[in-house]
């Protein structure tokens, strides 16, 4: 994607990270007027969109001041000079009660300081806008929130945005910012990004500090970015890496770069796609994006990931279970202050018998060694990213494969089997018929980000994937 840029510094707001920053380097436009244009539109979009929570305005000025003095003084600039990104609600940002949502967190002290995640994107010099809205403490797939309102998708505003990242995929899609940060726990990056029509990604599990952000599901939590190209994921990726004490899930791994072999292409990959579990109980139009895909990388081969469906129920499980542990105190102490559909949930989480969970877990080992031997065949493999388009707001249940299901659990069918194990996926958007977007997920082996992402930068070169800002 390339914005028409131009000597307006308003034609900035809606271009990607990396067309800014180096406009930002070369002094073709200041940090300030990129953040002031952000801000305005931020400000002419959100009665519609409702992505934000809160908009830290004099904080973004300040930094994007701070970052065209450095350049001002003959300082290097950090990747991301300049870029205004905001982030999920659930990330402490100093001076804001870290919300998770919710209405009961709002009453918490305010953040003294910012995620680990924040603090690394400013030190690349990017320059923090504010926070995004989201499913209450992240049990959703929706974008609806019943105390801020729904995200709304900026496709098709009668429609939802994705959850719980909801506010971070409609903010980037809207054009607000070109780079957010959400959590992924079932599929909260992948499912936004597929409604909205974004570039996600969802590291391996332990990849990226989650340190000072408020927990789902501590054995399933991933953070990631969201963008309208895999070349700003890559960019926020890189600015993220790093050991990180405060975080004890995050593995000792050393640097490795994913932006210097992005344009490294696909020749000689071993791509293949997901077959039986993940060719059932979806729309034909979520299969269609798929095999555009496949044809566009000349992928031919379709793999069995045997037990997927038994991999889903494992990952509800370990969900309800951690999940109505986090927040048993405050299920009893608050129950009516909770949004009705995430609390019954909760509640129902806590009466599942410690033997289920136990066998939820020795299943999880079971199933990651045999995803771990699949990837000794294939080196990539593809899947949807949700068995829809995006439905509308407040529609209760959809029909799949003949079946009528609710849609605020099954928007995530196929996500969920994928990050139970921790893989690292990219998310990718295709455009169907004309109508919203869809999603694939491009599903790599352990640390190997620079695999999904590079498929992904293939799949936008050749024109199969794009992320266009949302028409208003």
């Amino acid at each position: 994607m390339t914005a028409d840029l131009s000597t307006d510094a308003a034609s900035y707001a809606t271009a990607p990270a990396h067309e800014i920053a180096a406009a930002v380097k070369a002094g073709t436009v200041t940090a300030r007027a990129v953040t002031e244009a952000c801000l305005a539109r931020i400000a002419a979009l959100e009665p519609q969109v409702n992505a934000f929570t809160d908009v830290t305005a004099a904080r973004a000025l300040a930094k994007a001041d701070a970052v065209d003095a450095a350049r001002a003084a003959g300082r290097e600039l950090g990747r991301l000079a300049g870029v205004p990104f905001a982030v999920k609600n659930l990330f402490d940002v100093a001076g804001l009660p870290t919300r998770a949502g919710s209405k009961i967190n709002r009453d918490l002290a305010p953040a003294s300081r910012d995620a680990t995640l924040v603090e690394r994107l400013e030190a690349a010099d990017a320059v923090l806008v504010g926070a995004l809205n989201m499913g209450e403490y992240a049990y959703d797939f929706t974008g609806e929130n019943a105390h801020d309102g729904p995200s709304r998708n900026p496709h098709a505003l009668g429609h939802m945005s994705g959850g719980s990242s909801g506010g971070s995929g409609a903010a980037v899609a809207a054009g607000e910012v070109p780079l957010a940060l959400g959590s992924d726990t079932n599929g909260s990056i992948r499912v936004p990004s597929a409604l909205c029509g974004l570039f996600g990604l969802k590291p391996t599990y332990g990849r990226l500090s989650r340190s000072r952000t408020f927990p789902f599901v501590a054995s399933l939590d991933h953070l990631g970015p969201f963008a309208r190209s895999p070349l700003d994921l890559a960019l926020a990726y890189d600015a993220m890496q790093g050991e990180d004490p405060d975080d004890p899930a995050l593995t000792a791994r050393p640097y490795e770069a994913v932006s210097p072999v992005l344009e490294a292409g696909v020749d000689g990959l071993r791509i293949a796609v997901a077959g039986g579990y993940f060719r059932a109980r979806g729309m034909p139009e979520a299969f269609a994006a798929v095999d555009i895909a496949a044809a566009a990388l000349g992928a031919t081969r379709t793999v069995e990931i045997a037990e997927a469906a038994r991999a889903r129920a494992a990952a509800y499980v370990i969900t309800a279970a951690e999940g109505a542990a986090l927040h048993a105190g405050r299920l009893h102490a608050r129950p009516g202050d909770f949004d009705p559909a995430v609390r019954d949930r909760l509640i129902a989480g806590l009466a599942i018998p410690a033997a289920w969970v136990t066998a939820a877990q020795k299943f999880r080992r079971v199933f990651r060694a045999r995803m771990l031997a699949l990837f000794d065949e294939v080196d990539v493999l593809l899947a949807p990213a949700t068995p829809c388009r995006a439905p509308e707001l407040g529609q209760k249940t959809f029909v799949l494969d003949g079946e009528t299901l609710l849609v605020r659990p099954n928007l995530g069918l196929f996500t969920q089997p994928i990050s139970f194990v921790g893989l690292p996926v990219a998310a990718v958007p295709v455009w169907v018929d004309g109508g919203l977007p869809l999603g694939v997920q491009v599903i790599a082996p352990p640390w190997r980000e620079d695999l999904a992402l590079r498929v992904a930068r293939a799949l936008e070169v050749r024109g199969v994937a794009k992320a266009p800002v949302a028409p208003f």
